[in-house]
């Protein structure tokens, strides 16, 4: 009855925003939207943060889930209650609607509206059309693959970090519409913040120990482990009793878990060494105040590697993630930027080897960095607006 119900609403919503994206557009008006509206956060923010400043004619709206208000109180920014009347009523009239993720497939797009679609990361795990196998109740291989590339081609322009990541979205999202291979706006922050005073004042500010090193450890999540539909569990390998015995006199330890997770972390028996900051708006933060990453297929270590600092990779379940759930773009174990390890105690092996003196990255660390990240100069957003906004002249 309930699923009843949502249907209905949805069919209701879906013939509301068909009739009122008949009205003429509201030319000055963008809808944000991160992660199904849960975040501030990612590529949307470092674009809205820049037409702030640079544009100030728009006017920017925030989607944000009902659950998560909590993230958009409190903070300069207008928002709209994600799914509610006055959001679908502010979406069919949009000029521009802004995202890093798909937004529900049943939402039609107005003939008036540019869709920018920012994504979320440089990939190494296969994508939608590419993928062999989907581990997502409810659906099949094929079923999932044609309501993804059905979202995509709602798509007006998609950006790319990178020349790489362009031939992988064309193949992967059958994407035909303008890539923009402009760098990821939300990295901007890397280049331009990354200084001792920064850094030192974003500590301060997230309550860490000023003379305490950071460890920051940020895996994705298995397609296999579901918990329910669009949230999955995550079964923490690392022993922090272990890291805790072993590097709590030098470091802390930061854990963020990839939004799609579930679980609340209990790091009650860590207080002091270990800090949940998986609600935390803003990854790049945590990354300039890292001195180290720990992780393992997540996209983030192409972001990290912008800072070239150490970087690890604690894959304990490898074969089956490479051979099984997803699969790789390129041959991760010849070419991470950083050792691969399966056990906790090579972990702080590995922590050790690179808290030495004279410690340097790996031989491959440029080669990955010059493929990868040599966009990341700290003028990705300005790019995006130009191109997207400030080109249409429509203020």
């Amino acid at each position: 009855m309930k699923k009843t119900l949502k249907n209905i609403a949805q069919q209701i919503y879906f013939l509301a925003m068909l009739v009122i994206g008949k009205l003429p557009a509201k030319k000055n008006v963008i809808m944000f939207e991160s992660f199904q509206g849960k975040q501030y956060s990612d590529n949307p923010r470092a674009i809205y943060e820049y037409i702030k400043a640079h544009y100030p004619g728009y006017t920017c709206y925030w989607s944000a889930h009902k659950n998560f208000l909590h993230n958009f109180q409190n903070k300069d920014v207008r928002y709209i209650k994600r799914l509610s009347p006055y959001w679908v009523y502010m979406m069919a009239r949009a000029r521009y609607w802004v995202t890093n993720s798909r937004m529900p497939l049943w939402i039609p797009k107005p003939k008036h509206t540019v869709y920018l679609q920012t994504w979320h990361g440089t990939p190494l795990k296969k994508l939608a059309n590419d993928m062999e196998e989907v581990h997502i109740p409810g659906t099949t291989a094929e079923q999932y693959k044609k309501d993804f590339l059905k979202e995509a081609g709602k798509w007006d322009f998609l950006i790319s970090p990178n020349a790489y990541s362009t031939a992988i979205f064309r193949s992967a999202f059958q994407f035909r519409q303008a890539i923009l291979e402009t760098g990821y706006p939300r990295n901007d922050i890397l280049a331009v913040q990354n200084s001792r005073a920064s850094i030192g004042a974003l500590k301060s500010k997230l309550g860490l120990p000023i003379d305490k090193k950071v460890i920051l450890y940020a895996p994705t999540w298995r397609d296999n482990q579901i918990h329910e539909t669009g949230k999955y569990r995550f079964e923490l390998k690392l022993d922090l009793n272990q890291l805790q015995h072993h590097l709590s006199h030098d470091y802390i330890l930061i854990l963020r878990m990839h939004y799609l997770v579930a679980e609340q972390l209990d790091l009650a028996p860590y207080q002091g060494f270990a800090y949940d900051f998986s609600n935390y708006e803003d990854i790049a933060q945590l990354y300039l105040i890292s001195d180290m990453l720990i992780t393992d297929y997540s996209s983030v270590f192409f972001d990290y590697a912008i800072l070239k600092r150490p970087m690890l990779f604690f894959v304990y379940d490898i074969e089956e993630y490479r051979d099984h759930l997803r699969g790789f773009y390129f041959d991760f174990e010849k070419e991470a930027p950083g050792p691969l390890v399966t056990t906790t105690a090579q972990v702080i092996d590995e922590v050790k080897k690179m808290d030495a003196a004279g410690y340097k990255l790996p031989d491959s660390f440029d080669a990955f960095y010059q493929k990868f990240c040599y966009l990341e100069c700290g003028e990705s957003a300005r790019r995006v607006v130009e191109r997207v906004f400030a080109e249409r002249k429509e203020l």
